[in-house]
């Protein structure tokens, strides 16, 4: 069984938004350890937004226009994209404290 599994990428178009999910077997989630992260092609992987003991943290760059969720009754996490441009194209994984990744999904941002 795949611990993480995310879905919810595609082709948008720049200006448009998205959702993304990530569904945790259960007994991985947790939810102060759960994260977001993306990889552009020839970048290397960067944090998107994570969940900690203090709240949830997002990267500078994506403040504004990230929102990161978590429904503890489905063992969901959810990212919440809007303003998505070109350089947004990239894959995205959920992790459990940047160490059990999930497979990724893939969002294209191109008009």
């Amino acid at each position: 069984q795949v611990p993480l599994v995310e879905s919810g990428g595609g082709l948008v178009q720049p200006g448009g938004s998205l959702r993304l999910s990530c569904a945790a077997s259960g007994g991985i989630f947790t939810i102060n350890a759960m994260g977001w992260y993306r990889q552009a092609p020839g970048k290397q992987r960067e944090l998107v937004a994570a969940i900690t003991d203090g709240g949830t943290d997002y990267a500078p760059k994506f403040q504004g226009r990230v929102t990161f969720t978590a429904d503890t009754s489905t063992n969901t996490t959810y990212v919440d994209i809007i303003g998505l441009r070109p350089d947004d194209t990239a894959d995205y994984y959920c992790a459990v404290a940047a160490s059990v990744w999930g497979q990724g999904t893939r969002v294209t941002v191109s008009s």
